[in-house]
């Protein structure tokens, strides 16, 4: 078994794909509508599904928002450098929520930024970090 794929409902895919593939770096991979159903769905992702995990975003025809709830956490990208990541979504005009920095409570270095839908995605810096460091991470946003 592995994972797949995690579905995001969004209120405007035009703008969410515009924010997965030009300011995260993402790839469409798919993109089909449903008339019958009326909703379309966009697959994105680092790489090809056959190996990686990627986001399907589900686009419900004619609704724009949806209450994002409470119970929903994150997604997390591993990323080189954090700083300049940050740097660039700020360039591309996204939404940087949490400044890169030690996590609390740990040493590993985080930052959080928001899609257009209020989406939350944690991004984590890589390489220099140990693996149990990462898992710190993972764990202490449960």
């Amino acid at each position: 078994m592995r994972m797949l794929h995690t579905m995001l409902r969004v209120g405007n895919l035009e703008e969410s794909l515009k924010f997965y593939c030009d300011v995260l770096g993402m790839k469409l991979l798919r993109q089909k509508d449903y008339p019958g159903g009326e909703f379309t769905l966009a697959f994105v992702g680092y790489g090809d599904e056959s190996d990686h995990t990627v986001i399907e975003l589900t686009y419900n025809w004619g609704v724009d928002s949806y209450d994002l709830g409470n119970a929903y956490g994150h997604i997390a990208l591993g990323v080189d450098d954090i700083y300049a990541t940050c740097s660039h979504i700020k360039a591309k005009g996204g939404k940087v929520t949490r400044e890169p920095g030690p996590m609390k409570h740990g040493s590993t270095v985080i930052a959080f930024i928001e899609d257009p839908n209020g989406y939350k995605i944690e991004l984590i810096q890589l390489g220099t970090q140990g693996s149990s460091q990462k898992q710190e991470a993972a764990i202490s946003h449960q």
